[in-house]
């Protein structure tokens, strides 16, 4: 079963609006008018209107039903600098100074409508790094108090694989956190099996990665991750989660027969949880392009509102994917109001 056409689904039940604030951007442009034409969300997409049209041009697309924003002519322009001064005035930074900054950076501007529900969420990195888009989420949008850490996932769906949830897994992080504490990696496991629930209602199997598995080893790292599941057990004891296990006493059911019988987790897990963003980043970036893997992501997470990253080398598709899972994501947040 194709898991992401099911979120596309899911997403056309009750439509939400979400900011792409890159209308600069030929592919963001031409994502938009496909998600709009599938009924994925109601698209506010942030730019000049002629570049935006001569973008769509380009892309020969129409943007009929697609939500054109200018950022200056807007008419809430100045509750959303207001806003966003308001929040960072502490670190002496000017109205005028954000203002500019708003306008210039229009990932924070997004990330305001977001906090203002003008919009139900937010995706952009097509044009900016990683860094870009999680400062704006930091600094724009609330943290989820129950996390206390912002960190990302990664939706992976590999075709005709019999490991973790037929094929489909939840990795992190692999972007955002490079060392995280004991108490960062409870969150980021938290974060991760949220992620899986929400957007599949699939019992989240997380696993705490390591080279060890139940003491085959020792180290530094390993008593980071043995420290970090007591944290998540304590945090959240209704979560499936074990560790510290190796990647195959994680996902293959004969090796975890054999390193760790007893486990509710080896062996069947659908979510992988990296010690550090080296081995976070290198696996799905491996698992992309040598498992032709489909995946969406960054998902920012550990956040009151929806977000979500982009490679600034994704394609179209790459983008739609990304909005259709802000969107099932804002729908779930509008459930539990």
């Amino acid at each position: 079963m194709n898991r992401i056409q099911s979120l596309r689904e899911k997403a056309g039940e009750n439509i939400k609006k979400i900011v792409l604030p890159e209308g600069e951007d030929v592919r963001v442009v031409e994502a938009a008018a496909r998600i709009n034409q599938g009924r994925i969300a109601h698209v506010l997409l942030l730019g000049k209107q002629a570049e935006i049209e001569e973008n769509a041009k380009k892309a020969s697309v129409t943007l009929d039903g697609v939500e054109i924003i200018d950022p200056e002519k807007y008419g809430r322009v100045n509750e959303i600098i207001s806003t966003y001064y308001e929040l960072r005035k502490h670190k002496g930074i000017s109205e005028d100074d954000a203002g500019k900054q708003v306008l210039e950076n229009l990932v924070y501007y997004g990330a305001i409508m977001t906090r203002l529900d003008i919009a139900d969420g937010y995706v952009a990195g097509a044009c900016h790094t990683t860094t870009d888009v999680a400062k704006a989420s930091i600094y724009c949008l609330k943290i989820d108090r129950n996390v206390g850490i912002v960190s990302s996932s990664f939706l992976m769906e590999l075709q005709n694989c019999p490991f973790g949830e037929d094929g489909l897994f939840i990795f992190g992080d692999c972007g955002i956190i490079p060392d995280p504490s004991p108490m960062q990696l409870a969150g980021i496991a938290i974060s991760c099996g949220g992620i899986m629930q929400s957007l599949f209602e699939i019992e989240a199997r997380v696993a705490l990665l390591s080279f060890s598995t139940k003491g085959s080893a020792y180290g530094k790292s390993i008593e980071k991750v043995v420290k970090a599941l007591e944290i998540v057990k304590r945090k959240a004891p209704d979560l499936s989660v074990d560790g510290e296990l190796q990647a195959d006493a994680a996902v293959v059911p004969e090796v975890a027969s054999i390193k760790c019988p007893g486990s509710k987790v080896a062996g069947k897990a659908n979510v992988l949880v990296f010690p550090n963003l080296d081995a976070g980043n290198i696996c799905y970036k491996i698992t992309q392009r040598l498992g032709r893997a489909r995946v969406v992501g960054p998902i920012l997470q550990g956040l009151t509102k929806p977000a979500s990253d982009l490679s600034r080398g994704c394609g179209v598709q790459e983008i739609v994917d990304a909005v259709t899972v802000t969107a099932v994501r804002a729908q779930n947040r509008a459930k539990k109001k």
